[in-house]
């Protein structure tokens, strides 16, 4: 809600200071909010592994994200 402090706007100045504030609140944070998802490709924490444990079975466990 828009209150009007002083003066007296008519209708059509009403009209485009509401259409300002609502442009304004539409567009608000959203240029952050917008960012593409990274991919596994370009993820540097991929790359970075648990060491092999060898073992019985190791070669099934490895197959599986813990």
């Amino acid at each position: 809600m828009l209150r009007v402090v002083r003066g007296e706007p008519d209708d059509a100045e009403l009209a485009a200071l509401t259409a300002v504030v609502a442009g304004l609140a539409a567009h608000g944070d959203d240029a952050e909010a917008e960012q593409p998802a990274r991919s596994r490709w370009a993820d540097r924490a991929a790359a970075i592994r648990r060491p092999l444990t060898p073992g019985p079975g190791a070669w099934r466990a490895s197959a599986f994200r813990r």
